[in-house]
């Protein structure tokens, strides 16, 4: 596993060049990659052209969000679908295997029973258009308090329903967003994943706690890079991530919110620090892999 930097976690923006130095400035292995931009960069150029600062600085690409709203209305949902295709195929030819989507705590339009049913045809479909390709797609949930609110019908904002979606959804190129602040803040333990077997682990998110608030009771602000507080078990999960062979990227995704006033180089600098204290901690080496422990004299 390495480590990623995520524009979208750290609320950071910038351009390519400009992104990679700061990756490489602060021990970062990779970068997320945004599908449609690059899309669009490689209509005006060449796919070589558009790839070279990536290639030369030899970084790894982490996950792409699916670059459409799949979870709009039927019509528009189809036009989003028939561009996937050709899309998931650039990001597989540039090494990028791995998308991501997650699905909304709420529905004002279906109960639960009929939301399950709605979720379940879309990720079988889409999944349907992936796995030829070699791209698997990790489903993630949202359970902050405050973006579970306002919805007329509740849906998935904890780990053990969104398995149970997943289970009624089965592919092999389904699989979960790992976030470690969002099971503890659904109301779940880092050792409910403990089951999963390492196919079934996409993406991993790792964040802190300010605060040990009441289970599904967290706001977004909750949320710190991780390591900040040790509130939230990321060494553990990093070490078990080891031991079961994952080898994706890693993610320090605090709420954006709370970097704000910041500049972007201090925030990937405290966001690098932060991950190779932990990575350092869980006994892990520059690859992402345990360590031998040293040798008595």
């Amino acid at each position: 596993m390495y480590r990623c930097l995520g524009m979208a976690a750290l609320g950071i923006s910038g351009r390519q060049s400009e992104l990679i130095e700061l990756a490489l400035s602060n021990g970062f292995k990779g970068l997320d990659l945004d599908l449609l931009d690059f899309a669009a960069t490689v209509k005006s150029s060449d796919l070589s052209k558009a790839r070279r600062f990536i290639d030369s600085a030899k970084l790894k690409l982490g996950s792409f969000e699916l670059p459409f709203d799949w979870q709009t209305d039927e019509a528009t949902y189809r036009v989003g679908l028939a561009q996937l295709p050709e899309l998931a195929a650039l990001a597989a030819e540039l090494g990028c295997r791995q998308a991501e989507a997650t699905v909304l705590p709420g529905s004002d339009e279906r109960p639960l029973h009929q939301n399950f049913d709605f979720y379940r045809r879309r990720l079988l479909e889409i999944a349907g258009i992936l796995e030829p390709l070699g791209v698997k797609l990790a489903v993630g949930f949202e359970p902050a308090v405050e973006r579970r609110t306002g919805y007329a019908f509740e849906f998935i904002y904890d780990f053990d329903t969104l398995s149970m979606l997943l289970s009624m959804a089965p592919s092999k190129a389904l699989c979960f967003v790992i976030d470690s602040w969002n099971i503890v803040a659904g109301g779940g333990s880092l050792e409910i994943i403990k089951r999963l077997p390492v196919e079934k682990v996409g993406v991993v998110y790792l964040a802190d706690a300010v605060e040990d608030l009441p289970a599904k009771q967290y706001p977004r602000s909750n949320r710190l890079l991780p390591g900040e507080t040790g509130l939230i078990d990321n060494q553990g999960l990093l070490t078990w991530l080891a031991e079961i062979g994952y080898t994706g990227p890693i993610y320090p995704a605090p709420e954006p919110a709370t970097l704000a006033g910041q500049r972007r180089e201090a925030i990937v600098k405290a966001a690098g620090e932060k991950l190779d204290a932990l990575w350092k901690a869980a006994g892990l080496n520059a690859a992402g892999k345990l360590a031998p422990a040293a040798s008595k004299p």
